[in-house]
C-alpha cells in the first residue's frame, strides 16, 4: 500500500474513532440527565480539546515521517539511475576497446568476458537490493515500530556484543582490566600466570522516547541498560551478570538551550577513547580517563550555532560520589560527598568547528565538591580538565584529555581513590590525607575508508609519592600504596555493514607501587557485535 494512502487511512480511522467517542459521550449525557450541569460540560469540552490536540500532534508526526520516507525513496531511485548510467557507459567503453578481438571471443563462454563485467553487475544488483530493502522498510514502518501507551514515538536500539579475551598477568577485573596486580595464591584472583574467558555482558539495550512540546521545548527521554551488574548466586552466574541501568536522561530542548536531568556520563569531560573491548567500563579507567555514570541536572546553551561552528557552555550539579564501595547491599547509605549536604558543581565550555568532513573540538571543564569523612574531617574535591579532537585531513584525527585535581576517586582519578589513611577510618585520630592526581590520555585515529578504522592510544594516572607514602588504607577497591597506573592499546574496528562490526584489541597495563615494585599485564580481546 502506498505510504500516503496508508497515512490518509490512518487519519480517516482516527477521525471516525474520535467522532464515535464524541457521539457516545453526548448520548450518555443525554440519557443520564436532561439538563447537565455547567461544570460537567466544561469538563467534557476540556477532554475533547485534549483528544483533538493529541490527534493533531499524531497526524502531524505521521505526515512528517511520511514526507521523510518519500524523499528518501526518491533520492535512492535517483542515485540508482545515475549509477546505472555511469556503469552502462563504462561497460560500453570496455566493449568498444575489446572490439578488434570480438570475432575470436564471440563464441567464448561468459567466464572469458572482461574482468570488469562481473563487478559492475554485482554493484547494480547490490544497489537494487538496497533500494528494495529500504522501500520495504518504509512500507512497513507503521506496522513494525515500537508502540507506547502514550502513543508518542518510541525508538528501540542497542548492540549485541560478544567479547572473547585472553589475559596475561593478574588484573583487577577479569573481563575489563584496569589495574595490574601482584600474583596471589588465591583462586579468586588467579595465580598471576593469566586467564581466558568470554562475555556477552557488555551488550546494551536502549530506548528513546519523543514526547509532546512543553513551554516551547521538545521533550524526549532515553535510557541505556546493560548486563554488567552484580552476579547471580547460581552455577556459572559469573558468565551472565544482571541487568544494570547505565544511563538515562530526560530532556527539554529549545532552539539553543537544553535542560537535561538523569544519570549520565561526565558532561564536563565527555571524551572517551574508542574501544569495543571496553563498553561496560570505558577504556583507560583509572589510567588517565575520568569517567562515571552519575545522577545530574545540567543546562546547555549554544552561544554560537552555525553550519560550521558551535560555541556551547554547560553548567549543572551532580551527585558528589567519592569512589567508596557500598557498605550494605540492601540499604543505600550516604557517602562522604553526600554527607556534606551539598551537590557537586561542574561547568564546561566547548568550541567546535567543522574542517572538511571532520570536526575540530576544543573543550575545558571544571568540577568542585565538598566531602565529609567524619569527625570534622572535611575535604575539598576539585578537577580541571581540557580535551580535544584535532583532525588532520579527512582520514586522521588526534583526540585526548588532560586533568589535574584532588579527591576525585569517584570520577576515576587517583586510581579510584579520593583519600588515603592509616589505621581505621572510624578512628578520629587516624592519619588522613586527600589524594591529588594528574593524568590524561591521547588517541590517534586512522580511518582510511568508511568501514575500517585503526586506533592507537595511551593513558596514565598518577599521584605524587609523598601523598601516598606512609599510608596503608584507602576506600574503594585499590591499595593505598599505588601511585601510578598507565595503559596502552591498539585496535582496529571493521564494519562491513552499518549494523555489523568486528574488532580486535591488544592492551597493556603497568601499575607502580610506592615501595618501588611494579606489575605488568596485558589482554587480547576479539569482538563481534550486531547493532540494532
Amino acid at each position: 500500500m502506498p505510504l500516503r494512502k496508508f497515512v490518509s487511512l490512518q487519519v480517516f480511522f482516527l477521525m471516525i474513532l474520535l467522532i464515535s467517542g464524541l457521539a457516545a459521550t453526548a448520548a450518555q449525557e443525554a440519557s443520564g440527565a436532561s439538563q447537565p450541569s455547567e461544570s460537567s460540560l466544561r469538563d467534557s469540552i476540556r477532554e475533547m480539546q485534549t483528544q483533538i490536540q493529541q490527534l493533531r500532534e499524531l497526524v502531524q508526526a505521521m505526515k512528517t515521517e511520511a514526507d521523510g520516507f518519500h524523499t528518501e525513496t526518491l533520492q535512492l531511485k535517483q542515485e540508482l539511475q545515475l549509477t546505472r548510467e555511469k556503469l552502462n557507459a563504462l561497460d560500453l567503453s570496455a566493449r568498444k576497446s575489446a572490439a578488434p578481438d570480438s570475432g575470436n571471443a564471440r563464441n567464448e563462454p561468459s567466464a572469458a568476458q572482461p574482468p570488469e563485467h562481473k563487478p559492475l553487475a554485482e554493484r547494480i544488483s547490490k544497489l537494487e537490493d538496497d533500494l528494495q530493502l529500504n522501500t520495504e522498510k518504509i512500507d512497513d514502518q507503521y506496522q513494525t515500530k515500537v508502540e507506547s501507551a502514550s502513543k508518542y514515538r518510541v525508538k528501540l536500539s542497542g548492540v549485541l556484543l560478544m567479547n572473547v579475551f585472553s589475559n596475561k598477568g593478574n588484573v583487577d577485573h577479569f573481563e575489563q582490566p584496569g589495574v595490574a596486580e601482584p600474583p596471589t595464591a588465591s583462586g579468586l584472583n588467579g595465580n598471576g600466570n593469566g586467564s581466558f574467558g568470554a562475555t556477552f555482558r557488555q551488550s546494551e539495550l536502549g530506548l528513546e522516547v519523543h514526547g509532546p512540546s512543553f513551554a516551547g521545548a521538545r521533550t524526549s527521554g532515553n535510557f541505556v541498560a546493560d548486563f554488567f551488574g552484580e552476579f547471580p548466586e547460581a552455577n556459572n552466574g559469573a558468565a551472565t551478570g544482571t541487568l544494570r541501568l547505565k544511563t538515562g536522561t530526560v530532556r527539554l530542548d529549545w532552539n539553543r538551550t537544553s535542560l537535561v536531568a538523569g544519570i549520565d556520563n561526565l558532561f564536563f569531560s565527555p571524551e572517551y577513547p574508542t574501544s569495543w573491548a571496553s563498553v561496560g567500563i570505558p577504556a583507560f579507567s583509572y589510567a588517565g580517563n575520568l569517567w562515571g555514570w552519575i545522577p545530574q541536572v545540567r543546562i546547555e546553551h549554544s552561544l554560537i550555532a552555525s553550519d560550521t561552528s558551535t560555541l556551547k557552555i554547560s553548567g549543572g550539579i551532580l551527585d558528589p560520589l567519592t569512589g567508596e564501595t557500598p557498605p550494605n547491599e540492601f540499604l543505600r547509605l550516604p557517602g562522604a560527598g553526600e554527607s556534606s549536604r551539598q551537590p557537586g558543581y561542574a561547568a564546561r565550555v566547548e568550541w567546535t568547528h567543522k574542517i572538511g568532513n571532520q570536526p575540530l573540538t576544543l573543550g575545558a571543564g571544571g568540577y568542585y565538591d565538598h566531602q565529609n569523612w567524619g569527625f570534622n574531617r572535611n575535604v575539598t574535591g576539585w578537577a580541571a580538565t581540557v580535551d580535544w579532537i584535532i583532525p588532520f585531513g579527512d582520514y586522521v584525527s588526534l583526540s585526548g584529555k588532560f586533568y589535574d585535581g584532588s579527591a576525585i576517586g569517584g570520577l576515576g582519578g587517583g586510581i579510584g581513590r579520593s583519600i588515603v589513611f592509616k589505621g581505621a577510618l572510624e578512628d578520629p585520630a587516624a592519619p588522613f590525607h586527600a589524594l591529588g592526581s594528574t593524568g590524561g590520555w591521547s588517541q590517534l585515529k586512522i580511518k582510511p575508508v568508511t568501514k575500517l578504522e585503526f586506533n592507537l592510544a595511551a593513558g596514565q594516572d598518577g599521584a605524587t609519592a609523598g601523598d601516598v607514602r606512609g599510608f596503608t588504607e584507602a576506600p574503594g577497591y585499590f591499595a593505598a600504596t599505588l601511585f601510578r597506573n598507565r595503559s596502552e592499546l591498539v585496535n582496529f574496528v571493521y564494519r562491513p555493514r552499518s549494523n555489523l562490526l568486528f574488532s580486535t584489541e591488544f592492551r597493556t597495563l603497568r601499575t607502580f607501587d610506592v615501595n618501588g615494585t611494579s606489575q605488568r599485564a596485558n589482554q587480547l580481546n576479539l569482538v563481534m557485535g550486531v547493532l540494532f
